[in-house]
């Protein structure tokens, strides 16, 4: 159920406003308002989600107060002058209807609101996808992409992690088990106990050395289910 406040000076225009309501279902009058400093109070107390405003009202006008607000509610204008449609189309309101509004053009008008209160509820914004980890190393906090890595080589307690470009490999006092856990399953595998490959840059599979983009790394046949997992997406 949407909630929604009318706005405007006139009472018999919050009456005419309120009646053509009577005839939209899921669209619940949450107040009346006469100015623009009513709406805000009522907008203050709870959230709405359309309002219905008049522009010449006394004091800060519609245009005004649909632009002080920071959380704004979707927007229909209802005001008996056509001259400040650009400018309220330009604050992305939901229409702009003129006095006298037949009932059809109002139905039609809250029926875009409904549709777009539905979408919204209906989203579910995704995650976003990270392509990077952090690692110390040289006493810095070093940022590195995961496209970046050609291959992670275990050295005991440390880590070497090989570029694509041959910059200067980084050494991390890190267990290869503990960084495997920050890499995306999907494109990092153990292919060695002691090599963790990017599926990304491997151009090669062989009995027993994977070939890279600049080297090749040692395959082990201890870690078969997971090569066997990896010539999938290869």
């Amino acid at each position: 159920m949407m909630r929604c406040l009318i706005i405007d000076d006139e009472p018999l225009a919050l009456d005419l406003l309120e009646d053509n309501l009577k005839h939209v279902h899921n669209i619940q009058v949450a107040g009346r308002c006469r100015n623009a400093g009513e709406a805000i109070l009522a907008m203050q107390k709870e959230p709405i989600d359309l309002i219905f405003c008049d522009i010449y009202m006394p004091g800060i006008n519609g245009l005004q107060l649909v632009k002080s607000l920071t959380q704004r509610p979707m927007v229909i204008f209802v005001t008996a002058y056509e001259k400040f449609a650009i400018e309220g189309f330009e604050l992305d309101v939901i229409d702009y209807l003129v006095k006298p509004v037949p009932l059809d053009r109002f139905l039609k008008a809250c029926h875009k609101a409904l549709d777009l209160f539905e979408l919204r509820r209906s989203y579910v914004p995704q995650p976003a996808v990270k392509n990077y980890f952090f690692l110390h190393a040289d006493y810095n906090l070093i940022k590195i992409s995961f496209d970046q890595v050609e291959y992670i080589e275990g050295l005991k307690d440390y880590i070497k992690i090989h570029f694509t470009n041959l910059q200067k490999p980084i050494l991390s006092r890190i267990s290869l088990k503990a960084v495997e856990l920050q890499l995306p399953s999907d494109q990092f595998f153990r292919v060695h106990k002691s090599f963790l490959v990017n599926l990304q840059h491997v151009s090669q599979l062989r009995r027993a050395r994977i070939k890279m983009i600049n080297t090749e790394v040692p395959l082990s046949d201890s870690y078969r289910d997971v090569i066997n997992r990896m010539i999938g997406k290869f």
